[in-house]
């Protein structure tokens, strides 16, 4: 190995660790200080605990209704990206496999209304639903991310089945497979790859989204994770102990998602990519 490959390995390894510690960095400090008292916090924010204690923790938990807003993200996750995969999936498959002239049409306005931020559309959004009075429930909130989801999600599912070969819908058909049969039994397992893609896009996405909640869900009782935070930091800004201590406990579950997942996520974004 010659002089210029170690210096040019040596940079590489000093730039990556140079990068680790500027991400990871500001989330030590964020841990490091939830578990210290206000006085040291201001004393020293960047030494570590004279005294580790959970106390932080403990009051915000009870006081941001960490539960609460926990099975709401939950439910409104699990439910609107359920329907998603559901929906995006089928209609993709319906726009691939069925040559109508309007399929064309209606492929070119999902495409379409995905470049439209949903900041030039918010202000019409609320006046219009907002008449209509749904603007009050989680329920609701799951309809308008089905709403705002499917383009993309179904725009991915469309190029995946392209690459899927006819012969196999004609094999189904032949053997007494209806439509639905055929979709649910033929078409959709050979989509994990995708499905697992788009899956994880979605989760991350509502699970970590505060613009639309904060303009669907009215209810204290309703509120998720990214909202109950937002709150609860804006009344404990001075306590900088417990506001920490509430910034760990609402990325906790989607650390713990990411780590679960990270092989699905990897494998389903590799096998996405070269299929599509």
């Amino acid at each position: 190995m010659t002089g210029s490959s170690r210096m040019k390995k040596a940079s590489a390894l000093v730039l990556n660790v140079l990068l680790l510690v500027a991400f990871i960095f500001p989330l030590l400090m964020i841990i490091v200080n939830s578990l210290k008292s206000r006085i040291d916090i201001v004393r020293n924010p960047l030494a570590p605990p004279a005294d580790w204690s959970f106390a932080n923790y403990t009051e915000a938990y009870k006081t941001m209704g960490f539960g609460s807003a926990f099975v709401n993200s939950l439910i409104i996750t699990v439910f609107a990206v359920a329907l998603i995969l559901i929906f995006s999936s089928s209609l993709a498959f319906f726009l691939v496999r069925w040559k109508w002239k309007i399929n064309h049409i209606i492929l070119l306005m999902l495409i379409s209304s995905m470049i439209i931020p949903f900041q030039a559309i918010m202000i019409p959004f609320v006046s219009v639903f907002g008449s209509l009075d749904m603007l009050s429930s989680k329920w609701w909130l799951i309809y308008f991310y089905l709403g705002f989801g499917i383009s993309l999600s179904t725009f991915m599912y469309h190029g995946f089945i392209k690459g899927v070969p006819v012969d196999m819908d004609e094999a189904a058909l032949i053997d007494g497979a209806g439509r639905i049969k055929l979709f649910s039994s033929v078409i959709f397992p050979i989509l994990k790859p995708i499905t697992t893609t788009i899956a994880i896009l979605n989760v991350l996405w509502i699970w970590n989204d505060f613009l639309l909640p904060s303009l669907v869900l009215i209810s204290p009782e309703d509120r998720t994770l990214p909202l109950s935070t937002f709150y609860f930091f804006g009344k404990y800004t001075s306590n900088y102990g417990v506001a920490m201590a509430a910034l760990v406990l609402s990325m906790i579950p989607i650390v713990i998602f990411y780590v679960a997942m990270q092989r699905q996520i990897i494998q389903g974004v590799v096998e996405g990519a070269v299929k599509s």
